[in-house]
This record gives C-alpha cells, sequence and structure tokens, in this order.
C-alpha cells in the first residue's frame, strides 16, 4: 500500500481534537511533520501523534520533508498566503472551513491548485457525517430529494470571530449553506433571504429559500441569538421524510406510510468517537483516497467557490431591500 507522507501547519483545538486522531487512523498515511508558532503547542502535540521532525517555519518543513500534501489548520486570515505557496510548490492541500475571508479568495486558491494540478479540499464535515450520508441513501432510493432543510442555531448574539474579520454567515453558519447545498443537488437557481440583528450589534439571523436547478427547494434558518446550539436537517422524497439531528445523542427518524424508523449517530458510524460521528474522520478518508485514486474530492476548492457564492447570493437578495 502506498503511503501519503502528509506535512501539518497548526496545533490548535481542532487539529488535537478531531483531525489528527483521524489521520493517525488512516492505516496509509505519514505524519512527516508538525509546524507552530507556539514551542509548547508544537511540542505536546508532536509527542500526541509521534511525528519526529517540528518547526517552526512552514516553508522550512516543506523543504526538509517533501510531502506529498498539506493540511492547514490557520484562522482564516492567514490561511491564503500559505494555501497559494503551497498549491505554488504543487503540494495537495486540505483546509479547515471557511475557504478564505473572501469568494476572491476561494476563486485564487481553486485557479492556483488547477493551474497546479493540486488535489485540494475543504473541511465541510457534515457532508461526511454517517448518520447523514446513510440517511440521504435511503431517502433517494424513493427518488430525488424534493425539499430539504438546513438548521443551525446558537446562542451567541454578540459572536464575534477572529476580532470581527470574518462574518457570522461565511465563518461559521457556512456549514449550513454548504449542507444545504449537497441535500439539494444540481446548481442554485435562485435565492431570497432574509437576514437581521437580534440583540447584537451586528448581523446574526440568516435565512433563506434557495431553488435548485435539480427542482428541490431548500431552507436555510439560522439564528445566532436563540436558545442554544441546533444544528438539525430535513430530508423530504416521494414518500419519506427524514427529520436528522447528527449530535450526540441525537438521531434520524425516517417516516414513511409503513412506519416510522429511527438511527443514532453512534449506529451509522459503528463508534461513538466524535470524529467518527461527526464527519472527521470521513473527510480525511475521503481526501487521502482521492490522492491515491488521482480524483478531486467533493469539497474542493473549486466547488468550495460555489458555496461562497451561495453566501453572497444570501447577501445580496434581501426580501426587504
Amino acid at each position: 500500500m502506498k503511503k501519503v507522507n502528509i506535512a501539518l501547519i497548526g496545533a490548535g483545538g481542532m487539529a488535537n481534537g478531531v483531525h489528527y486522531p483521524s489521520l493517525r487512523e488512516c492505516e496509509d498515511v505519514n505524519l512527516v511533520g508538525l509546524c507552530d508558532l507556539v514551542p509548547s503547542k508544537l511540542q505536546a502535540t508532536a509527542e500526541r501523534f509521534e511525528i519526529d521532525q517540528t518547526f517552526t517555519d512552514y516553508r522550512q518543513m516543506l523543504e526538509k520533508t517533501s510531502p506529498d500534501a498539506v493540511y492547514i489548520l490557520m484562522p482564516p486570515q492567514h490561511l491564503f498566503p500559505l494555501a497559494i505557496h503551497c498549491l505554488s510548490q504543487g503540494h495537495h492541500v486540505f483546509i479547515e472551513k471557511p475557504p478564505g475571508v473572501t469568494l476572491h479568495q476561494t476563486k485564487e486558491m481553486a485557479l492556483a491548485a488547477e493551474k497546479n494540478d493540486c488535489k485540494t479540499m475543504v473541511g465541510f464535515n457534515r457532508r461526511f457525517i454517517p448518520l447523514l450520508q446513510r440517511v440521504k441513501t435511503v431517502v433517494e432510493t424513493h427518488g430525488p430529494i424534493i425539499q430539504c432543510m438546513s438548521t443551525f442555531h446558537k446562542n451567541t448574539p454578540n459572536a464575534l470571530y477572529y476580532d470581527g474579520v470574518i462574518d457570522v454567515l461565511t465563518c461559521d453558519a457556512i456549514h449550513a449553506v454548504d449542507a444545504l447545498r449537497w441535500l439539494g443537488g444540481g446548481e442554485v437557481k435562485a435565492v431570497a433571504s432574509d437576514i437581521n440583528t437580534f440583540y447584537s450589534e451586528r448581523e446574526n439571523s440568516f435565512n433563506a429559500l434557495v431553488k435548485f436547478t435539480s427542482g428541490a427547494s431548500g431552507y436555510l434558518a439560522t439564528n445566532w441569538a436563540v436558545g442554544g446550539r441546533i444544528h438539525t436537517f430535513e430530508m423530504h422524497a416521494r414518500g419519506i421524510s427524514a427529520y436528522i439531528n447528527p449530535d450526540a445523542g441525537g438521531r434520524a427518524v425516517l417516516h414513511t406510510p409503513e412506519g416510522t424508523t429511527e438511527i443514532t449517530p453512534e449506529a451509522a458510524a459503528d463508534s461513538d468517537k466524535q470524529h467518527r460521528t461527526y464527519g472527521f474522520y470521513g473527510e480525511s478518508r475521503h481526501f487521502v483516497d482521492c490522492i491515491q485514486q488521482n480524483q478531486q474530492p467533493l469539497t474542493c476548492f473549486a466547488d468550495a467557490v460555489k458555496t461562497m457564492e451561495l453566501v453572497t447570493a444570501i447577501y445580496r437578495n434581501r426580501i426587504d431591500i
């Protein structure tokens, strides 16, 4: 089995909590180097994942380790130059969401990836949640999805991401936007949105009706000023409706004329570990498989452009303007 050599930039919470544990479980992956600017985090992460070579200069790491791919797990305001440099050197690149601070940055990264023949992936992990994948497969055996909903609520009305570098929709609620695209299928045909500011100095509620070329109607409902973190999904096709909460303790309930069926996230993933149940292992496994098979990942930079374009369309197509 050919091994994929991966270098890592970033030793933060998400890296340690879900991304690097996922990579460690991929038998065809070598973690060849780790870079971070904070020595204590760098050392602790390297020891935990048994990474021999550590660096505080990512360019030096790339030169000395010659990786096939690079995981760049950085705040969005620091992401762009690192991604562009890695792509210019011919390295495949995985990044967390959002795929840049602006649509322009996402487009430039997509162009750089195409120019240098690189495989790329954005960590839109909801598409790789085993429960969502399993339910979507069941629903689509009844026919194409004709109606879907992506809901994401929190109780942080004054959320300020990275000291205001980026807005709520582009930085965090984008998970719900990308999941809606995945569920709706086809391309975005039309958008009508309602954006509000509730108990805050900035916009924190984003709702939209999206018509897809597949014929499906998609509904986005996000609000950062309500009861707490609620992240649920709906899928409807001919003769079947599915309501899914993929969080720990949640479940999917599928309704058909014959009755109801329930599936838990743990049963779908055959695991109770978060990086398995919530799609983090699945997305890394997909990225590595695509490198091995010379295929572009589903959530490549070119596809991420479409999600960023939908974010832009939500801002531009308000019903009250």
